[in-house]
């Protein structure tokens, strides 16, 4: 069995049962690659994603993980395809590395299950600054987005079998996507390329996110130390999720269609009218 390391996608002759008849077709199919982030020249954590957006990628892991504060301390990200996966070499400023180095350590050191390493509730979940946007955003511009969103997914439409997360500016007009087979990736794709955005055109942080996901707790925090006030999810969120959008003052929509939603916190960023 080999591994297709270049590519998003990929072709399988497959068998097909359909009204009753056995026909041979063609199937696109998303492909998972094991992406390990290395940092400094240690390696860091592996993930299984899809191989495209990688410098988006290798940004928004960097800070929404808290390895970096800002964009400007990931210095190059060099990107070298293995026999057996991808490695995304980052090179970060030194005070980032010795943290790095030293949280490692502390992981190494713990035994037991679940959360290792973490003595406290807010240690593991690393509950984000909370944010002081006055940002609010109309529910005629979330339902816009959400009509155009399955447009913007070509990965989805060729596969079914991705997730994607969406920038959306005030007014509800997408401004870019992600996608990834991986919800947590496609989100921190986005994070990335839109801090990199950021950085080259100064744009105001003023806009919402929406995942196709679900809302975990780990999508609430990625998004919060993002700096974005809005988080809209067409599935459900968990009880954890909804207590940390409290906490941080995030409004978290879930069940979220053209036509309804259901605001789990700080819904009065809403407006209805």
């Amino acid at each position: 069995m080999s591994l297709i390391l270049d590519v998003s996608t990929s072709q399988f002759e497959v068998t097909q049962w359909q009204d009753g008849k056995l026909q041979t077709a063609s199937d696109c199919l998303a492909e998972e690659t094991p992406i390990a982030l290395v940092y400094n020249g240690v390696s860091h954590a592996v993930m299984l994603a899809t191989a495209q957006d990688l410098e988006d990628f290798a940004l928004g892991f960097s800070l929404s993980e808290g390895i970096i504060e800002q964009a400007s301390e990931l210095y190059d990200v060099d990107v070298q395809v293995r026999n057996n996966g991808i490695e995304l070499h980052c090179e970060i400023a030194t005070e980032r590395f010795v943290q790095l180095k030293e949280k490692r350590r502390t992981l190494a050191g713990k035994t037991g299950c679940g959360l290792c390493g973490s003595e406290s509730l807010e240690q593991a979940v690393r509950y984000p600054d909370r944010l002081l946007s006055q940002s609010v955003f109309a529910a005629t511009s979330i339902q816009r987005a959400l009509q155009a969103m399955q447009a913007t997914q070509v990965l989805q439409q060729q596969t079914g079998a991705t997730h994607a997360s969406a920038y959306v500016l005030a007014d509800g007009t997408i401004s870019m996507v992600r996608e990834d087979v991986g919800r947590h990736n496609a989100l921190d794709k986005l994070v990335g390329a839109l801090e990199k955005n950021r950085v080259k055109t100064g744009l105001a942080n003023d806009g919402f996110i929406i995942t196709t996901s679900r809302a975990s707790f780990e999508m609430v925090q990625k998004t919060a130390r993002a700096g974005v006030s809005l988080l809209v999810a067409v599935s459900a969120p968990t009880g954890l999720a909804v207590r940390v959008a409290q906490e941080c003052g995030l409004t978290l929509l879930g069940f979220a269609r053209e036509s309804r939603y259901v605001a789990y916190s700080h819904g009065e960023r809403i407006l209805n009218q």
